[in-house]
């Protein structure tokens, strides 16, 4: 057993507070892995990882269960629009589905390590900077600049597939797909609280997917890594931790925007070069 328990509380905190934050929760995993001294190759780690994304999928859920039930109702024709979002969030998960099905072997073989994350963390959090600048230039002439923007209810087929599209990037670890789609639905002139909206609603369909394969590929494995009592604590915590993110994420979102997680991200790939060096 590679992930003992207190490793697998420290592994679902991380992933608490990273899924749905800009931060890139891949990344993070991957370095506090390799801080743990768990083996970064093994696949049975690799799919714990994917594994307790479920807490905090479970979160978003709860958290988000409006938008859910509209959907539910929507497809027994009593909300046109929660119909209207399913379909667009469907088809916003298509991408990744394809591009992680064709080369997700590939992906976790080549990708997963210390240095294409740096690169991910550096190129994020300048391109996180750049644009919440635009952003704010553009909202300038507003009342409350960090409202400003379309709503959810503006998203259409096109923009779905665009900010799907933009979501196969996040497969890069350390891109962080909360970031990629939030920027991307930023782009086409959503706002910050319509586009962290639709980037979290898109995860319950993408990650969920990712989760289900990983379980029948490498069920055995996950056992072999965690034990029961390992799974179920990373489980629980990542669920825990992610709620109270989610929602103080939002928050902050709403008064300051996500400059300040672009700096946060230089911050951490410098600290990780320094450490690398000695």
């Amino acid at each position: 057993m590679v992930i003992t328990p207190l490793s697998a509380v420290i592994l679902g905190i991380v992933e608490g507070i990273t899924e749905f934050l800009p931060i890139s929760s891949t990344g993070h995993m991957i370095l506090v892995a390799r801080w743990l001294g768990i083996p970064e190759n093994d696949p049975g780690v690799k799919a714990f990882e994917v594994v307790i994304q479920t807490g905090a999928l479970l979160a978003v859920f709860g958290i988000y269960i409006k938008h859910i039930l509209r959907m539910a109702r929507g497809v027994f024709g009593a909300d046109r629009s929660g119909l209207d979002l399913l379909v667009q969030l469907i088809v916003a998960t298509m991408p990744a589905l394809i591009v992680g099905k064709l080369g997700g072997d590939w992906i976790k073989g080549h990708l997963f390590g210390t240095n294409p994350v740096l690169i991910a963390l550096v190129a994020g959090g300048i391109l996180m900077i750049v644009v919440e600048r635009w952003r704010k230039m553009r909202a300038a002439g507003s009342v409350e600049p960090q409202t400003a923007g379309r709503p959810l209810s503006d998203m259409t087929i096109r923009f779905a597939i665009i900010v799907g599209c933009a979501q196969v990037i996040a497969m890069w670890p350390g891109t962080s797909r909360s970031m990629i789609t939030m920027i991307a639905a930023l782009l086409l002139g959503f706002s910050p609280k319509a586009a962290a909206e639709f980037s979290f609603l898109l995860a319950l369909p993408t990650l969920g997917a990712a989760t289900a394969y990983d379980c029948y590929k490498h069920g055995g494995a996950i056992i072999t890594a965690s034990g029961w009592i390992g799974l179920a604590l990373g489980f629980f915590v990542s669920f825990i931790v992610a709620w109270i993110a989610v929602k103080g994420f939002l928050k902050f979102l709403t008064h300051h925007g996500m400059e300040l997680f672009g700096w946060y991200r230089l911050a951490l790939a410098a600290v990780v070069v320094y450490f690398l060096m000695m």
